[in-house]
């Protein structure tokens, strides 16, 4: 297994500020405060930019912009201490670049209270990912706002099509790593070391899908992944995959 670090410090432009405002206040006599900022610095700048060892898996996110990613709106998402963030205000759906068929897609999150997102899978652009692609479910399952959901609307189901074992979300500011493993018409998504799901496309679709909802993107096999934001502020680090289509 190979190790693949970042070729840089995640943020040279933020070390640069952070280097100058220390040197400016330790003129000053104000030294002290100082370390806790660059510890802070150190800490996100590590777990956004440094990639864990992984054979054969390609980060999709620098650290510092949103190079690889397109919005449909405009600023809907921004990158913020080592982390895309999708902004409760504005949101919106962020593309990868380029489609993907069959992969694995490794990334952590961290919830806010109430937060709604998702992860579209083998998408097309401008259309509902739930439906003309997939939708893996990013929800906080605790939230009161979401009385009475379904099982296939709760956190890592396919939304309409699979539903998610529960129980296996960290606390609400924490980070959570997730993957999601797609290989024909086996779709996994495995949560913090567990599997929450594992299913086989064509017998959950039959003989319809549990919203009774017609679901043509199950068909696709490729398209974009994309951050589906739902009016909530969830964070995103540490994207990386791997393509088993070559």
């Amino acid at each position: 297994m190979s190790t693949r670090t970042c070729p840089r410090r995640c943020n040279e432009a933020t070390w640069r500020r952070v280097v100058a405002w220390c040197l400016v206040t330790c003129l000053l006599g104000y030294c002290g405060y100082c370390l806790p900022l660059v510890a802070t610095t150190w800490a996100a700048d590590t777990a956004s930019c440094t990639a864990k060892a992984e054979e054969g898996f390609t980060s999709l996110f620098d650290g510092e912009t949103l190079t690889g990613w397109t919005m449909n709106r405009p600023g809907g998402y921004v990158v913020e201490d080592g982390a895309i963030v999708c902004l409760k205000e504005t949101g919106g759906f962020l593309y990868t670049d380029r489609e993907y068929g069959d992969f694995n897609f490794r990334f952590e999150f961290k919830l806010t209270a109430d937060a709604n997102n998702g992860l579209g899978i083998r998408t097309p652009k401008n259309a509902d990912p739930a439906y003309a692609g997939m939708e893996i479910q990013i929800l906080d399952n605790s939230s009161e706002k979401w009385p009475g959901i379904k099982d296939w609307q709760k956190h890592g189901s396919i939304y309409g099509v699979a539903p998610a074992k529960t129980g296996h979300l960290r606390p609400l500011g924490e980070w959570n790593s997730q993957e999601v493993i797609c290989r024909g018409q086996r779709v996994q998504v495995i949560l913090n070391g567990v599997t929450i799901v594992d299913v086989d496309l064509a017998e959950v679709s039959q003989p319809q899908t549990l919203d009774g909802q017609a679901h043509p993107g199950l068909e696709r096999e490729q398209g974009y992944i994309a951050f589906c934001g739902h009016g909530s502020r969830v964070e995103f680090r540490n994207i990386r995959i791997k393509t088993f289509d070559e």
